[in-house]
């Protein structure tokens, strides 16, 4: 009987026992599946020690919460901002032989004294392919929005959609910022009608990581193919100051800020990861960067990338800690892509002045005046690397002989701010009123001829 009420003693006081098993969360990462390790205690998150922290404990992370392999023990100093010193710290020394379902499964000291946040553990686990993908926009950022079901792929009618559904889009995809719920039809050609439409009225608050948590309407009734959602987010991969958008010195960005890549590492198959990313064609060229004046400034985000070269995300593969190497600028990592949309300017004195061609199909043809306009130019320019538009006498751009055959684009209304003139609103190919006496002519400033 003394035995009793002893076991009843000890499991009544010993220190744990009767609270709820702590959950595990990762905060102030680009994603969902890495960033700062917090453990939930009666309600309150308190951060990790990482006395003892290694890749066991991160692959246990990284099981409970649904996440892929374990790729990284990174210093939990990586996320800012820094935990707030009223911040608790409820565990430290945790031991884990990498099988268990969850933290609480490890051994483990909760009773920190030796610790401060400086010390807080991190880590970087694979994510999870998302549920959700963007097609047919410029690049897998911008797009018709797609969600998976059963090895299925549907579309989302627009019905409630709004910029909170494409933040959580944006998140779940590992993209920037959300920028736009754009045009059903702008991304072309659409959807087939044989394809489903999955869900409707969905309705996020725009904190959730994955779209599939979010109210949605699931069986649709009442849309069409011309009423599927579209997403723009903002890239987190980008080639800069090269000849056109397919080419140049790689950045990417990191805590809302650009930085570059250090050619330590670097080869053919991080390069197929880049092009993919930014939906350009197959990798041409890895070559050391740079000049004087197209060389890199402030921070280098990554080094010693590795990449098998199927990852569709050059964040899925593996590198060392952001913002931490010994790389200068004159080791920055210059990448040249295919560009699938091609374009160019036929009959002037030089590339960069003539007549505007795009190519489709394998065959080229003619885009009409209709609309068109400097800030058309502007992204004609930029695509071919020739610098900005300029002004020509309306009798100059007559001298130059009309096309014949296709007139492939009309009505294009741009931005200005596209890096492709693909990515501008434009008639769907080959529809048109026009005849070649209204083919397009674009003088840019490399390009100026001697009028």
């Amino acid at each position: 009987m003394a035995l009793f009420f002893f076991l009843i003693f000890a499991f009544s006081t010993g220190p744990g026992l009767l609270e709820s098993p702590p959950k595990v969360r990762l905060v102030r990462g680009p994603h969902r599946c890495e960033g700062r390790v917090e453990v939930e205690r009666n309600g309150e998150w308190g951060t990790v020690c990482d006395d003892g922290w290694n890749l066991k404990d991160v692959e246990v992370v990284c099981r409970e919460l649904g996440c892929g392999a374990a790729k990284g023990t990174p210093s939990g100093n990586l996320y800012k901002p820094l935990a707030d010193e009223k911040q608790k710290i409820f565990i430290q020394d945790v031991n884990c032989n990498g099988t268990e379902d969850e933290l609480i499964e490890c051994d483990r000291v909760e009773d920190v004294f030796d610790c401060s946040h400086s010390e807080d553990a991190g880590a970087i686990c694979e994510k999870s392919p998302p549920k959700v993908r963007l097609v047919r926009g410029p690049h897998r950022c911008e797009g018709r929005v797609e969600v998976e079901r059963n090895g299925e792929w549907g579309t989302v009618c627009d019905n409630g959609w709004n910029m909170k559904d494409v933040e959580v889009v944006c998140r779940e995809l590992g993209c920037g910022a959300a920028k736009g719920t754009p045009s059903r039809n702008l991304y072309k050609p659409l959807a087939d009608e044989k394809q489903k439409i999955f869900i409707q009225d969905v309705n996020c608050n725009g904190t959730e990581d994955e779209l599939i948590e979010c109210d949605r309407v699931e069986d649709v009734f009442d849309c069409s193919h011309s009423e599927d959602a579209g997403a723009i987010c903002e890239r987190t991969v980008r080639l800069v100051d090269g000849p056109g958008r397919c080419k140049g010195r790689l950045e990417v960005k990191h805590q809302k800020q650009w930085g570059t890549v250090c050619k330590a590492g670097w080869n053919l198959s991080a390069a197929k990861v880049v092009c993919r990313q930014l939906g350009c064609g197959k990798a041409t060229l890895i070559k050391r960067c740079c000049n004087k004046d197209t060389q890199g400034q402030g921070l280098i985000w990554l080094s010693n990338v590795s990449c098998s070269g199927q990852e569709e995300d050059l964040q899925h593969c593996l590198s060392g800690l952001e913002g931490y190497n010994n790389c200068t600028h004159d080791e920055d990592t210059w990448v040249e892509c295919e560009d699938p949309f091609k374009l160019r300017l036929v009959n002037g004195d030089t590339s960069c002045s003539g007549r505007l061609e795009v190519l489709h199909k394998g065959i080229w043809g003619s885009v009409c005046d209709d609309g068109w306009a400097k800030k058309e130019e502007q992204v004609v320019c930029q695509q071919l690397g020739c610098g900005k538009p300029i002004f020509v006498p309306a009798k100059a751009r007559k001298k130059f002989v009309p096309g014949n055959g296709r007139i492939w684009l009309d009505d294009v209304h741009c931005k200005g701010e596209e890096q492709s003139l693909e990515q501008c609103q434009h008639r769907s190919w080959g529809y048109h009123d026009c005849n070649h006496k209204e083919d397009v002519v674009v003088f840019c400033l490399e390009g100026q001829p001697d009028i």
